[in-house]
């Protein structure tokens, strides 16, 4: 999230007010320490410092599961987004996208939060309560070329509106997306004539972005079963396909399978995947199963200045993060991965999320969710519900896409970097524990 403060910090002391009720509810071992304050006006440069130190302490109390889900603290960011951006409480017509590229319009209030404008959005649709849980909405930047980036997943505490109009760019817009990783769920949406066409509509867009991995006879397929209208068999093929339902995210740098080699990250059926290009080879991709990361934790650094150490082709002073875990390489082997990306937030919500999703299967509960009743008031519906557009027939399949080999003895032969941590640290305050990861041996590898 991005907050500003006036230069008089008037309101960073609400920040301060509710980090005080924080810290007495929860413990002082429990919170990171606050930034703190001065007394006298702050030049743009310290304001802009002291603005930076909020964000990474809210997002630092965020990433907790128990501080996260705070309604103290809760409460305390959706304040601080209306008064920050000084918007008042009013209704507004807000425009969220489909996957396909189709419009939803939608009018709710500024002081809405994200549960209420996708209960909103299925109202638009017509898509049933107990399939909200389901879908998720995303914050994206179109690119110039005309394709998205995924910047993060809204959060229960955000209030979109309120996001959006904060970047003040009109390349930042909100994405109705799945919220799941798992595929065995998508019997569930396609039992509904909206859930089936939404599932379509993205799985289509995806085969179009190169983000799934197709064959020409399998394009041959899914086109012959697109011209047929064949949704429900046009996902049951789609679904055995590589990196189906997957999260790409932009290119990045990794320290696998050496320092600094160019890779392109995708989160999806528990796992991240790697592609990348070693030096006289062809693509190539390895991927790490979460049910083997043991822990995982983000961090941010500024790179120093020209003369030092700092990538080339960054600004000065710029943050750069970092998603790093650990990783169950063979038997009685953990080692550090360090993935550098401007989404490492982003990914890291990713690993949670599927995390979250494996033990609720493992218990044997469901991702269902019912309508949340509001308090005040209930949902109101649209007297003009508004279907889902069919895609356009897929193209032919880029040939300038490459097959991709596996990494195999790779993951075990290379030696990776460490970032510090020891690998026993995991109760740290900036480590996230993994209730999913599983011992294995040598031979699971």
């Amino acid at each position: 999230m991005h907050f500003s403060i006036p230069e008089t910090e008037s309101r960073s002391g609400d920040s301060g007010g509710s980090a005080y009720v924080l810290r007495k509810e929860y413990g002082a071992n429990v919170l990171p320490a606050f930034p703190p304050k001065k007394l006298f006006s702050l030049t743009p440069a310290e304001v802009e410092q002291r603005r930076e130190q909020l964000e990474k302490y809210m997002q630092a109390v965020r990433q907790d599961p128990l501080l996260g889900s705070s309604e103290t603290f809760n409460s305390f960011l959706r304040r601080a987004q209306q008064e920050t951006q000084q918007v008042p409480t009013e209704e507004v017509s807000l425009e969220v996208l489909l996957s396909n590229g189709q419009k939803v319009l939608v009018n709710v209030l500024t002081s809405d939060q994200t549960e209420d404008v996708l209960e909103a959005v299925a109202a638009k649709l017509d898509l049933p309560d107990d399939l909200i849980g389901y879908f998720s909405l995303f914050l994206v930047r179109e690119k110039e070329d005309g394709a998205f980036s995924f910047v993060r997943k809204l959060q229960e505490f955000e209030l979109p509106y309120v996001s959006v109009a904060s970047l003040r760019s009109q390349e930042y817009k909100i994405m109705l997306r799945k919220s799941y990783w798992d595929s065995a769920y998508d019997d569930d949406v396609m039992e509904n004539r909206v859930g089936l066409n939404l599932l379509y509509a993205q799985t289509v867009s995806d085969i179009e972005r190169g983000w799934i991995l197709v064959t020409k006879e399998q394009h041959r397929q899914l086109k012959s079963l697109q011209e047929k209208v064949s949704k429900k068999e046009f996902l049951r093929l789609a679904q055995t396909l590589r990196h189906y339902g997957y999260l790409r995210f932009d290119a990045c740098v990794a320290d696998f399978p050496e320092k600094d080699c160019p890779v392109v990250v995708s989160a999806g059926n528990s796992e991240l995947s790697l592609q990348l290009r070693l030096p006289g080879q062809q693509l190539r991709e390895g991927s790490f199963r979460v049910t083997r990361m043991r822990c995982w934790r983000v961090t941010s650094s500024v790179p120093l200045p020209s003369g030092g150490t700092s990538s080339p082709g960054r600004g000065r002073g710029e943050v750069r993060l970092e998603l790093a875990f650990e990783y169950l390489m063979s038997k009685d082997r953990l080692q550090w991965v360090t993935i550098t990306s401007p989404q490492a937030i982003m990914m890291s919500i990713c690993l949670q999320s599927m995390v979250d999703e494996l033990m609720v299967k493992k218990s044997g509960g469901s991702i269902r969710k019912m309508l949340r009743r509001r308090v005040g008031g209930t949902l109101r519906r649209s007297d003009s519900q508004q279907a889902v557009k069919s895609p356009p027939l897929l193209e032919s399949p880029d040939t300038s896409r490459e097959s991709m080999v596996k990494l195999s003895s790779k993951l075990s032969a290379v030696s990776l970097r460490g970032i510090g941590t020891p690998s026993t640290d995991a109760s740290a305050s900036d480590v996230h524990g993994n209730f999913a990861f599983e011992g294995i041996g040598d031979e699971d590898l």
